[in-house]
């Protein structure tokens, strides 16, 4: 399994209406590309100066469908975010491979 995760820092002025914009538009649009089996948000619970941070594991069906999803798809949906809501979100990514678990 491949997991691709953005995590995003939202400023508190912006939250109510990122929050809604992800669920509502761009999780959505993402299922879409028919990249990814399944994609999920979640609030990460640490305590920041400023905000808060968000994590949103992708599960691709496989690093091909990724690459695929990254050089096709993923810049248009980013420039969507940088337009609705520019600096109050800072986010960043990364590829996880499952390679072991536990029952």
């Amino acid at each position: 399994m491949v997991i691709y995760n953005v995590t995003s820092h939202v400023e508190s002025s912006v939250e109510k209406s990122w929050l809604n914009w992800i669920k509502e538009k761009h999780l959505p649009e993402m299922l879409a590309t028919k990249k990814f089996k399944a994609a999920k948000i979640f609030k990460i619970i640490s305590k920041n100066v400023k905000g808060v941070s968000y994590t949103a594991p992708h599960n691709s069906y496989d690093k091909k469908s990724l690459k695929h999803y990254q050089n096709c798809f993923a810049a248009k949906l980013r420039e969507d975010d940088v337009n609705k809501f520019g600096d109050p979100i800072l986010s960043f990514r990364i590829e996880l491979e499952l390679i072991g678990q536990q029952p």
